[in-house]
C-alpha cells in the first residue's frame, strides 16, 4: 500500500484529499505545515507528498526546498495563486507537479496515479520506454497514449511526431527536421504534410479538459515548433 503525505494548514482541503486518496486504497498521513511535515519524513518513507505553498511556521516552498534535500519523493504542490506558479517551477531540484485551488479531487487523483506509476518504474528497463508529462503518458514500447487516464488514438505518424517532441523538451523542430525525423524520405516533402498531421494532434489532445497551464507545457514549454 503507498503512503502519501498531505500537508496543509486548511482541514477541509486535508480531509477532502484524505478521503478521495483513502477510497483509492492509499494510506494516507497528515500535517499542518512544513516543518512537520519534514519530522515525518525524516521517519516515515513516503511514495507521495502533497503539499501546500500558503502555511505558517514553513511555507511550502521552503518545505519543498528542504525536502529535496533528503528525499526525491514526488512532490505535487497546492497553490492558490498563480504567480506561486513561476516559484514553484524555478525550484531547482523541486515540486513535480502543481495545481492551481480549487481543484477536481479526480484530477488531482489521476496526477497521484500518474507519479506513482512512474515512481515504481525508476530503475526498471521499461521505465526508458514511458515518456510522462504531467498527466500526459507516452509509452513508446506499447505505441500508446493516455491522457488523464484516457487513452488517446494515434495514427502511426501522429504518434512518432509526438515521440519526437516529447523526447526533446525544449527543442525547437522546423518542418523539415520533423518530416526527415518521422517521414525519413526527403522525397515529397512540404510544410503542409507536416502541418495536417500536428494538427490533428493537437485536435486529439485537446479534446479533454485541463488546466490552462497543461497548453503551456505540451505545446510551448515541453517542445516547439519553429
Amino acid at each position: 500500500m503507498d503512503t502519501i503525505l498531505v500537508v496543509g494548514d486548511d482541514t477541509e482541503i486535508r480531509d477532502v484529499i484524505h478521503v478521495y486518496l483513502r477510497n483509492e486504497g492509499y494510506f494516507v498521513i497528515e500535517a499542518e505545515n512544513g516543518l512537520e511535515a519534514l519530522d515525518l519524513i525524516r521517519s516515515i518513507s513516503f511514495e507521495l507528498v502533497i503539499l501546500d505553498i500558503k502555511m505558517p511556521q514553513m511555507d511550502g516552498i521552503n518545505a519543498c526546498i528542504k525536502i529535496r534535500e533528503i528525499s526525491s519523493t514526488p512532490i505535487i504542490m497546492l497553490s492558490g495563486e498563480e504567480e506561486d506558479i513561476g516559484k514553484i517551477s524555478g525550484l531547482t531540484p523541486g515540486a513535480d507537479d502543481y495545481m492551481i485551488k480549487p481543484f477536481n479531487p479526480l484530477e488531482l487523483l489521476a496526477r497521484v496515479k500518474a507519479h506513482l506509476q512512474r515512481q515504481s518504474l525508476i530503475g526498471k528497463e521499461e521505465f526508458n520506454s514511458v515518456i510522462f508529462i504531467k498527466d500526459l503518458v507516452i509509452d513508446k514500447s506499447k505505441h500508446s497514449v493516455t491522457l488523464k487516464e484516457n487513452n488517446i488514438s494515434l495514427t502511426p505518424l501522429e504518434f512518432s511526431i509526438l515521440e519526437l517532441l516529447a523526447s526533446h523538451p525544449g527543442q525547437v523542430f522546423s518542418f523539415d527536421k520533423i518530416y526527415e525525423s518521422v517521414w525519413k524520405d526527403p522525397i515529397g516533402y512540404s510544410d503542409n504534410t507536416v502541418m495536417v498531421h500536428i494538427r490533428n494532434l493537437r485536435e486529439k489532445l485537446e479534446e479533454f479538459p485541463r488546466d490552462p497551464q497543461y497548453i503551456k507545457t505540451i505545446w510551448g514549454v515541453g517542445y516547439k515548433i519553429d
